[in-house]
């Protein structure tokens, strides 16, 4: 659904005074100003007096905002239960029965002004195709519409991302003529490694260069985008089935020194909730790890922060995960730091907040396990 005018309905707690409008001016007191009832487009309190007021109206009905997603409400009567997805002024709301759907969106019509756009196929540029045993996500016209913006929508198509071969460096090349293009084209990129993972670590490396792009960072831009030509139709499939398991599994790995500017590792890993690849990540870490047992270990904290959300998410949305989240790695050391206590002369000069996994490994939440390294999914 989407709201119409979603800024006009909020109400103001403040006193907000504006000059009169261009064709409203009160020819006896041009110089008076107008009190605001209502916000309008443009105030900087509209955002937070449309979310204020459409929250309110929502917990009337009986949702509740989770802590874990404010943008997120869920709603629970008996057996009946519905969530509901709020941005801006676009909606998702889904329903356990037919019933209950119908009479939450007649609430809604009823107070606010909606476009009721029907069974969801299109949000925020992403297309959803309804499957069997699921759904699935892409962004084609997204893609689409970057290709041509870049002027590389008939370009010859590359078999993968990034050339693997080679590191990017700050000082590879002359300076790109450029820059505001090549970090409109980047920024642009981010978005579509929403529902493109295997292009997470090679948009990552890309935006490193974004304050002074290079013509080799460029050339790195370009393969990307060729690679999107030829993958069009790639997304991402949500298997959902009565039978579906709701265990959490992760994957863990990091990249020692490989940013051959700084010497700092890049962190990557992913999370499947049961079949269904639900989270991922490539990012350089923010210090130089002196080990490539720490670069692990530090990997491992970040992706434990990510999945003890996902749990409270979880557990927010009525499906509890019951079992340890299950994290493999492929360093025996940084698998021993996760549930040695003892702080070694290698391992003491760690940051205490990394250590938070050991207590998330000693209360039973979360297993590192060691897996070779052929067998390693995450995104380094």
């Amino acid at each position: 659904m989407d709201v119409s005018n979603a800024f006009l309905h909020g109400h103001l707690s403040e006193q907000v005074y504006c000059q009169q409008p261009i064709g409203f001016v009160d020819a006896e007191r041009p110089d008076d100003v107008c009190l605001l009832s209502r916000s309008l487009y443009g105030l900087k309190q509209a955002p937070r007096a449309w979310y204020q007021r459409i929250a309110g109206f929502l917990h009337q009905l009986g949702f509740r905002s989770t802590r874990s997603d404010a943008s997120l409400s869920v709603y629970r009567t008996g057996n009946d239960m519905a969530y509901l997805l709020l941005y801006v002024d676009d909606i998702i709301l889904t329903a356990s029965t037919a019933g209950l759907l119908q009479q939450l969106t007649d609430s809604l019509r009823a107070e606010f002004v909606l476009k009721d756009l029907g069974p969801l196929h299109y949000f925020l540029g992403i297309e959803v195709v309804r499957r069997a045993d699921g759904f699935f996500l892409h962004q084609r016209k997204y893609a689409h519409e970057l290709l041509e913006r870049a002027g590389m929508l008939n370009c010859n198509p590359a078999p993968t991302p990034v050339d693997t071969k080679a590191k990017l460096s700050a000082s590879d090349g002359s300076l790109a003529s450029d820059a505001p293009f090549y970090r409109s084209i980047v920024g642009a990129l981010q978005y579509l490694t929403l529902r493109r993972p295997e292009l997470q670590y090679a948009v990552q490396q890309v935006c490193l260069h974004m304050h002074a792009p290079r013509d080799a960072h460029w050339a790195a831009v370009k393969r990307i985008l060729r690679y999107i030509c030829g993958t069009m139709g790639y997304g991402l499939s949500l298997h959902v089935s009565p039978s579906t398991s709701i265990d959490l599994v992760a994957y863990s790995d990091a990249d020692w020194e490989g940013c051959s500017d700084t010497r700092r590792s890049t962190s990557g890993y992913c999370v499947y909730l049961g079949s269904s690849l639900v989270s991922w990540s490539s990012k350089r870490q923010p210090t130089v790890s002196r080990s490539s047992a720490e670069a692990e270990y530090r990997t491992a904290a970040n992706i434990v922060a990510d999945c003890t959300w996902l749990r409270q998410l979880l557990f927010e949305l009525s499906c509890p995960v019951d079992k340890a989240t299950v994290v493999f790695c492929d360093n025996v050391s940084a698998v021993y730091l996760s549930a040695n206590p003892v702080h070694h002369r290698r391992t003491k000069h760690i940051e205490l907040d990394i250590h938070f996994v050991r207590e998330q490994v000693a209360i039973g939440r979360v297993r590192v396990l060691h897996i070779p390294t052929f067998q390693q999914l995450s995104i380094s």
